[in-house]
């Protein structure tokens, strides 16, 4: 049974940063991909960004101002979250799947956590 938890949420001024955890536990493996979506109140759900052994993609929206990151040897995922803006305020989901490449499309993921909540005050 795969689990994935997400940490690191939080409240922060317009501007400011935050770096999310997620720490996967079961059977995750370097070689799958780990991925980040985020859904705003009232919203659809939307994809953020993943990291493979292809490299790392972003959503136009996100690009330059986040990065994703892991360390393979504590089975963990980072999203370092630069710049920040209200537009950013959701709760993000970390996601992995048993692929070496990544995916826009959150129904090509299986693996969800339960996400943890960034407010961006303005």
């Amino acid at each position: 049974q795969v689990q994935l938890v997400e940490s690191g949420g939080g409240l922060v001024q317009t501007g400011g940063s935050l770096r999310l955890s997620c720490a996967s536990s079961g059977r995750i493996f370097s070689s799958y991909a780990m991925g980040w979506f985020r859904q705003a109140p009232g919203k659809e759900r939307e994809f953020v960004g993943h990291i493979s052994w292809s490299g790392t993609y972003y959503a136009d929206s996100v690009k330059g101002r986040f990065t994703i990151s892991r360390d393979n040897a504590k089975n963990t995922v980072y999203l370092q979250m630069n710049s920040l803006k209200p537009a950013d305020t959701a709760l993000y989901y970390c996601t992995a799947r048993p692929r070496p490449d990544g995916s826009n499309f959150s129904f090509n993921w299986d693996y969800w956590g339960q996400g943890t909540q960034v407010i961006v005050s303005s």
